[in-house]
Parts: structure tokens; C-alpha cells; sequence
């Protein structure tokens, strides 16, 4: 395979093997074709996961996320909070 530079993408990795960063500019297109391939892997590991996060809300799981839902969301938390506090002085004393 042949592989192209633009001039400043030679002069980048001319840089990295003149300051020993790296053995060669094979190395540079290497290590960049590594370096793509892990940012794609997380790109479809996030996709499945919004993928498998509206097929949950399609099947009518979890929770619409608005102000309001929220504001209850948090009181609940606040008062599961002050019933576990009251159960462990209780179970102090």
C-alpha cells in the first residue's frame, strides 16, 4: 500500500524520527493507523450503548430526564437518605 502525506503530515513525522520519538515514518503511519483504529472501537462501543439505551426507552424502560423529573428524582434520593440516617441512629441506640 501506497500512503500519501500532505506536506505537513511528512514534515510531522520527520519531526518524531529526527527527535527519536520514533524509528522510521512507517512508524508514524503505524502508530496513526493505531492510535484511528482504537478511536473507532470506542466510537461503535458508544454507539451500542446509545443503540442499547433507546431500545431500553423503547421498551419503556427507565426515565424521561426533565426538570421536573429530576426535582423527584432527587427528593426521593433525599428521603431514602434521611429513612436510612433514622434506621442506622435507631439501630444504635
Amino acid at each position: 500500500m501506497e500512503v500519501l502525506l500532505t506536506s505537513d503530515q511528512k514534515a510531522f513525522a520527520s519531526r518524531a524520527v529526527e527527535t527519536g520519538r520514533l524509528h522510521s515514518e512507517e512508524d508514524a503511519v503505524q502508530e496513526a493507523l493505531a492510535l484511528w483504529e482504537e478511536r473507532e472501537r470506542g466510537r461503535v462501543e458508544f454507539q451500542a450503548t446509545i443503540d442499547e439505551a433507546r431500545a431500553s426507552l423503547a421498551r419503556g424502560e427507565g426515565r424521561e430526564i426533565t426538570p421536573e423529573s429530576m426535582h423527584t428524582l432527587s427528593a426521593e434520593v433525599r428521603e431514602r437518605g434521611r429513612a436510612k440516617l433514622i434506621a442506622e441512629l435507631a439501630h444504635a441506640e
